[in-house]
């Protein structure tokens, strides 16, 4: 094989009237090349220093300077720029060994292999144009009855065979997208943001209804006959038109409060706010008199995680959470107070802390951590971000803020855009906004949950020790766009994953920091 090349890709953020463009890789698959373009001469050259590719079949440079790498499986580039840019899997190449690869011009480039070809065309968007296409998306194939849902491509990587299908967390998930929706409308008055804010809004509250149970929200929900998987606890509503899931987690009581508060104080007039009060109050009122438990009154029992009591705190078993769940319960107090305006939420939230030391749990835990728990760290910051915007008292702010450092210790690595604004507005630190428009800018267009097999890369490195999963991790973090799809609260260190194009994220994940970011000024440009 001998690979032509034929321009450079410019990769860099281009500036326009005061806008930043962000080339976004869009991916087509082609049965034969279109058009007639060929590659200009190129010369070979040495392989710049720690190549991805670790059997290499051809290195060649462009006219403008850019190395490109040709191996069995996978294409690499290279620029000083930008540095190794790695293309390997079907969120890129067809299936087959790389056979061709030709440079059509800066913004488009050609890769064939024993099946067919793909085009790659490197399209230069704003953020705000970004986030507007998993606007489209979540519109066309994620909107569950409100409820921003899974999607399940019965054809793997067929969009046209989706299909919507609850999960355990659809109250925490769609409480994501309504934030974002919440920022969104705050920032540009958009009556779109506002409709799609109140509608998850308004699903989030049938999650509550729908139990029978006041102030205990469901996992998910699904007309009868909606199709689901197996598994889990699942109770027909009284009527016996919707089934329900129960053993609601600590997940969908942080997501509840988030997205009510900031409904609340962003988008919500005046005659939706009573409804929106009765809510938080329904919700903290039934967690406080049955101890601080979200308890099942069909089972008369506590949720495996809805446990904020000082018994569970107690138990030497618990770990962690003692640091985690005092966060949370602390959070949905302060954000109870705030919508409601009642005094027995700040009397309870005085009480944890000065009789049980609630607030000095939250600087726990270094001290209490066993693992590394992605997931706990999503919803620490979650609970942490209403905790910074109610909390006044610079003694407390203090101590929470010794709490989230602890968090940040490990979080700092993953350039979590969410979790960099969600501390920079807690702290007033604002050094890491970088960081965060790297992973917005290199965040995946294409969400579809193809395989993603890095393990043969020649420049990962590996620890020492698996992860909570036993499974295998490394010490780099790779671009997003060269992991597999993940929401927030995974392992962004574990190198593999995916299932084979079998199903497509929503891209909430990417609105919500990129919504808040430009409402506290991080992101200061479009």
């Amino acid at each position: 094989m001998t690979p032509r090349l034929a321009a450079t890709i410019l990769l860099v953020p281009l500036w326009l009237y005061g806008q930043a463009y962000y080339p976004q890789k869009i991916v087509t698959f082609h049965t034969q090349k279109d058009g007639q373009a060929g590659g200009s001469p190129h010369k070979a050259v040495p392989v710049p220093p720690r190549c991805p590719i670790r059997t290499i079949r051809a290195v060649h440079q462009s006219e403008d300077g850019a190395v490109w790498v040709a191996g069995s499986a996978a294409v690499a580039r290279f620029t000083e720029e930008r540095g190794w840019e790695y293309f390997a899997g079907r969120r890129y190449l067809p299936e087959g060994e790389v056979r061709e690869l030709v440079v059509e011009r800066p913004d488009r480039v050609w890769i064939r292999t024993d099946t067919a070809w793909s085009r790659i065309e490197f399209r230069p968007m704003t953020l705000e144009a970004k986030a507007e296409e998993f606007e489209k998306r979540i519109d066309l194939r994620h909107n569950r009855y409100g409820l921003v849902a899974d999607s399940e491509l019965t054809t793997p990587g067929d969009l046209a065979s989706n299909r919507m299908i609850p999960s355990d967390n659809d109250g925490l998930w769609t409480a994501i997208y309504a934030g974002a929706e919440c920022f969104r409308y705050a920032v540009t008055g958009s009556e779109r943001a506002r409709a799609n804010a109140r509608r998850s809004v308004e699903a989030m509250m049938r999650l509550e209804e729908i139990t029978g149970q006041p102030g205990f929200p469901a996992r998910s929900f699904i007309r009868k006959g909606d199709f689901r998987h197996r598994g889990g606890i699942w109770r027909d509503t009284q009527d016996g038109r919707f089934e329900w899931k129960a053993d609601t987690s600590s997940d969908e009581i942080v997501g509840h409060f988030l997205a009510y508060t900031l409904y609340y104080d962003l988008v919500a007039g005046e005659d939706e706010k009573p409804r929106l009060r009765a809510i938080a109050d329904r919700i903290m009122t039934r967690i406080m008199e049955d101890g601080y438990n979200l308890v099942d009154r069909v089972t008369g029992k506590p949720t495996t995680w809805g446990k904020w009591s000082v018994e569970y705190f107690d138990d030497p078993r618990t770990g962690s959470d003692v640091a985690l769940n005092s966060a949370e319960i602390l959070s949905h107090l302060l954000v109870a107070h705030h919508m409601t305006g009642k005094a027995k939420y700040l009397e309870a939230y005085r009480r944890l802390i000065d009789d049980h030391g609630y607030a000095r749990n939250t600087a726990r835990y270094l001290e209490l951590r066993r693992e590394i728990n992605y997931s706990d760290e999503e919803l620490a910051m979650l609970s942490f971000y209403p905790l910074f915007l109610y909390e006044k008292d610079a003694g407390l702010r203090r101590i929470y803020g010794q709490g989230l450092d602890q968090w940040w210790q490990n979080i700092q690595r993953e350039k979590n855009p969410l979790w960099i604004f969600i501390y920079q507005q807690a702290t007033g630190r604002r050094a890491h906004t970088a960081d965060a428009v790297w992973s917005l800018a290199r965040y995946p267009m294409d969400l579809i949950t193809w395989t993603v097999n890095n393990a043969p890369r020649a420049d990962i490195t590996w620890t020492s020790e698996p992860d909570r999963f036993k499974r295998a991790q490394i010490r780099e973090l790779l671009p997003p766009d060269e992991r597999r799809v993940h929401r927030w609260n995974t392992n962004v260190f574990s190198p593999d994953g995916g299932n084979g194009g079998r199903g497509e994220d929503d891209g909430a994940a990417f609105l919500l920091p990129y919504w808040m970011g430009r409402y506290h000024g991080f992101l200061s440009q479009p």
